[in-house]
C-alpha cells in the first residue's frame, strides 16, 4: 500500500461531520473535560493500540493514544481548549452564524468557535489514523497522539500550559526515547511552520509620591518617570529592529500594550505599563528579560521612584515562552513537504508561526517539530473563525500520507 493510496481512504464527509460535532462541544478554557472525553471516545480501538483519558486538577483532562512500537516515531499533538465566545453571539445576532457552537456550513466553510484553533487539526489527526486503518494497514513506526488542555490564555487562572506540563511529567510522549518528530496542529493555512517566536509579557510599576497639585514639590511624579521609561523602551525596541531579522520570523521588537497613571488634582504617585516582547530563536529569553529589568532600574534611579517588573505569562520558561526552530532541511520537514505536493499538487510553503505555542516544550526534551493544520490564525479568536472544507479534507489527506511515508506501513493484524 502506497502513501498515495492510503490518503485516498480519507472520508471527506466523515471529517466534516467530525469537525461539526467537535465544534458543538464547548471547551472554553478551563472547561475542556467534556471535549476531552469526546476525543477519547473517538479514538477507535481498532486504529490505536493504547488510549488514555488522564484527568488532573479535578475537572480537567489530557488525552493520549498510541499505535506501533518502532521507529521512526511521531507525535501528533493539539490543544483541546478554545478561547471564549463572548463577542460571537453579539456580533452575529439574528443571523445563521449567531450560535458559535452550531458549526454552520456557509459557502463551503465551517464556522464556529474552535473551528480553526484548533479542532480542525484534532479532527484531521483522528481521521488520518482512521484512514490508515481502513486501508488495512498500520504504521510500522510508532505514532503518539497527544491532546492537552490549557494552551489558550485570557480566562482567569488559565494559559500556563498546565496540560502540556502534565503530559511531559506523565512521560506519555517520551516512552523509551524521545520521539523523532512532532506535528502540532495549530492552524497554518496548510503551510509548514518550522519556527516560532518566543515572547514574554511584563507588567512594570513605578511608584513615586502623590501630592496636592498646589504643592508639587512635596511629591515624586511617577508619570513623569513613566514618560522617560516609555522613551527608553521605545528606543530599545528600535535598537532591536535594527538588528538582523530572522529569515522567517522577521524582526525582534517590543510593544507597549497598556499604560495607566493619574491622580485627582494631584501629582501622580503611580505609573503602570504592560508590554510584550517578541524574541527570536537566536536570542536568550533570560537576557531579553534582563534588559527590561535594567532599563526600568536605570529610569527609576534617575527619577527617584521605586520600580517593580513582573513577568506574568510563564509557559515553558519562568518569564514567558521560548523561541524554537527546526531546520528546514530536517528529513521529516522534507517528507511533510513531499506529502503536501503529492496530495495537493502544490509546492509546500515553509513559513514561521506568527504566534507562540507549545512545540518548544517537546523540543526541550529532544523532539523537533513543526506546526501544520488547516485554518487561518488571523481569524481565530474572532467572530469570523472558520475553516474551508476543501482545505480541511486536503490537510487530512496530507497528514495520512505523511504518517504513512514517514513511519512506514505494515499490514494491520487481523482479528
Amino acid at each position: 500500500m502506497t502513501p498515495e493510496a492510503v490518503a485516498e481512504y480519507v472520508d471527506a464527509d466523515a471529517v466534516v461531520d467530525l469537525l461539526q460535532e467537535a465544534i458543538g462541544i464547548p471547551s472554553v478554557t478551563p472547561h475542556e473535560e467534556d471535549f476531552a472525553r469526546w476525543v477519547h471516545d473517538q479514538l477507535d480501538d481498532n486504529a490505536w493500540d493504547h488510549r488514555l483519558l488522564a484527568p488532573f486538577e479535578g475537572t480537567r483532562a489530557n488525552v493520549y493514544a498510541s499505535v506501533g512500537h518502532g521507529r521512526p516515531s511521531l507525535v501528533l499533538a493539539g490543544h483541546l481548549d478554545t478561547v471564549h465566545a463572548d463577542d460571537w453571539a453579539k456580533h452575529w445576532a439574528g443571523t445563521e452564524r449567531a450560535n458559535p457552537f452550531a458549526a454552520s456550513i456557509i459557502g463551503q466553510e465551517i464556522w464556529g468557535r474552535g473551528s480553526a484553533d484548533q479542532k480542525a487539526g484534532i479532527c484531521a489527526i483522528l481521521e488520518a489514523l482512521r484512514a490508515i486503518h481502513r486501508s488495512g494497514c498500520r504504521p510500522t513506526g510508532s505514532v503518539t497522539a497527544l491532546f492537552v488542555c490549557d494552551e489558550e490564555s485570557g480566562q482567569p487562572g488559565s494559559g500556563i500550559s498546565a496540560g502540556m506540563k502534565a503530559a511531559i511529567a506523565d512521560g506519555e510522549v517520551q516512552q523509551d526515547h524521545p520521539a523523532d518528530f512532532l506535528v502540532y496542529t495549530e492552524p497554518t493555512t496548510s503551510a509548514i511552520y518550522t519556527a516560532q517566536m518566543g515572547f514574554f509579557i511584563a507588567d512594570i510599576a513605578l511608584t513615586g509620591q502623590s501630592a496636592y497639585f498646589g504643592r508639587p514639590e512635596l511629591g515624586v511624579d511617577a508619570l513623569k518617570a513613566g514618560h522617560h521609561l516609555l522613551t527608553a523602551l521605545w528606543e530599545h525596541s528600535d535598537n532591536l529592529r535594527a538588528q538582523p531579522a530572522h529569515p522567517l520570523i522577521g524582526e525582534a521588537f517590543l510593544l507597549v500594550t497598556e499604560v495607566r497613571s493619574g491622580e485627582s488634582i494631584a501629582v501622580p504617585g503611580r505609573f503602570d505599563l504592560s508590554l510584550i516582547r517578541k524574541v527570536l530563536p537566536r536570542e536568550s529569553l533570560d537576557a531579553a528579560a534582563q534588559s527590561i529589568r535594567d532599563i526600568t532600574a536605570q529610569v527609576a534611579a534617575d527619577h527617584g521612584v521605586e520600580a517593580s517588573v513582573e513577568f506574568t505569562a510563564p509557559r515553558d520558561h519562568s518569564v514567558g515562552g521560548t523561541p524554537d526552530e527546526t531546520p528546514t532541511d530536517h528529513p521529516a520537514v522534507q517528507a511533510l513537504g513531499a506529502s503536501i505536493a503529492a496530495t495537493t499538487g502544490d509546492e509546500p510553503r515553509i513559513e514561521a508561526a506568527p504566534y507562540w505555542s507549545e512545540k518548544s516544550f517537546l523540543s526541550a526534551i529532544g523532539v523537533p517539530g513543526v506546526y501544520f493544520a488547516p485554518g487561518d490564525i488571523s481569524n481565530a479568536h474572532t467572530p469570523f473563525e472558520r475553516v474551508e472544507i476543501d482545505e480541511l479534507v486536503a490537510a487530512t489527506r496530507t497528514l495520512a500520507h505523511f504518517v504513512a511515508s514517514w513511519c512506514g506501513l505494515e499490514p494491520a493484524p487481523t482479528t
